[in-house]
């Protein structure tokens, strides 16, 4: 079986990073993604969706460095669904893109080229001048119990 979720939208927000009482890193994000659609009417109707993205470890660190609001990623994940009881004791449930890679596909303002922040520096490969986009892809290291046996 297979539960995979991949993405392209713009970021609603910063990144919210928080730890665990263990040191486990954890941050989410909330991701637009839109369709454009003809109504019965022939106009032109845009539709966005929300969505909450998880991001965990290393992942959540990089995240937190890396992304900011507007910014347009590629995020591949699962789709996760919890229940919670809010402040309120009333039972709500929610649906989650629990992430384990995104990559960045922000443009410059004004020209065709593109930018790829990278995890060390703020920018990976080439300068604002190359004809060659560089990109950076950041992965989260799966842990044993979510690698696939084939």
């Amino acid at each position: 079986m297979i539960n995979k979720v991949t993405l392209i939208g713009n970021l609603g927000g910063d990144p919210e990073v928080r730890h665990l009482d263990n040191g486990t890193a954890v941050g989410r994000f909330s991701l637009a993604t839109n369709e454009n659609y003809r109504d019965k009417d022939g106009n032109w109707q845009k539709l966005t969706e929300w969505h909450n993205i998880v991001v965990w470890r290393d992942l959540a660190e990089r995240a937190e460095k890396l992304l900011k609001k507007g910014m347009q990623v590629y995020v591949e994940g699962k789709i996760s669904y919890r229940k919670y009881t809010d402040k309120d004791g009333v039972e709500r449930t929610t649906t989650d893109i629990v992430a384990n890679s995104f990559r960045l596909l922000e443009k410059l303002e004004g020209g065709a080229e593109n930018r790829f922040p990278a995890a060390e520096s703020g920018y990976a490969g080439g300068s604002s001048r190359s004809s060659e986009p560089a990109s950076v892809a950041v992965n989260a290291d799966p842990s044993p119990d979510e690698q696939l046996p084939f």
